[in-house]
């Protein structure tokens, strides 16, 4: 196994690498440029930029401008109208159970107020759904996309534009 590692009696690090697929950054040196690493000998050595682990760079999006955006809206939008649904909700509940009498009017024929309510919990959420979808297109997609590339970026070490 140790043998991979030399070729004809030179050491692996003196054999010229051309290989296409290699990534001069991401070992911190360069064969081909004369660009080393700090501490290699050479002095033509670029010190190293410090590497940020993944914890470090999701704790700087999240600390970012741009994220608490759109986040701000997300929450503008999400708390009013589970808060709206909610009550709407608890109001359905606590009229069945507090006024049997007003939920037992008949509205037409043999359906009554509280199928109307119940049919309306239906409606709501798919109206809440259709408007919380369309909220997040309009307002909060894009800008998490943007995101989105930009940390998957920094995460493979890829330098900003």
């Amino acid at each position: 196994m140790e043998q991979v590692d030399k070729q004809e009696g030179l050491d692996a690090s003196a054999a010229p690498f051309d290989d296409p697929w290699y990534d001069a950054t991401a070992s911190g040196r360069d064969e081909r440029a004369g660009v080393g690493a700090p501490g290699d000998g050479r002095p033509d050595a670029v010190p190293r930029q410090r590497v940020h682990s993944a914890a470090e760079i999701y704790l700087e999006v999240q600390r970012s401008p741009a994220f608490q955006e759109v986040r701000s809206r997300y929450r503008r939008f999400v708390f009013p109208a589970a808060l709206a649904f909610l009550l709407w909700y608890l109001a359905y509940v606590v009229a069945a159970t507090a006024a049997p009498g007003l939920m037992a009017r008949q509205v037409v024929g043999v359906v009554n107020v509280a199928m109307v309510a119940g049919l309306g919990q239906f409606l709501t959420t798919f109206l809440l759904t259709w408007a919380y979808a369309r909220h997040a297109r309009l307002r909060r997609d894009r800008a998490a996309l943007d995101l989105r590339w930009d940390t998957q970026e920094m995460t493979r070490g890829v330098a900003q534009p």
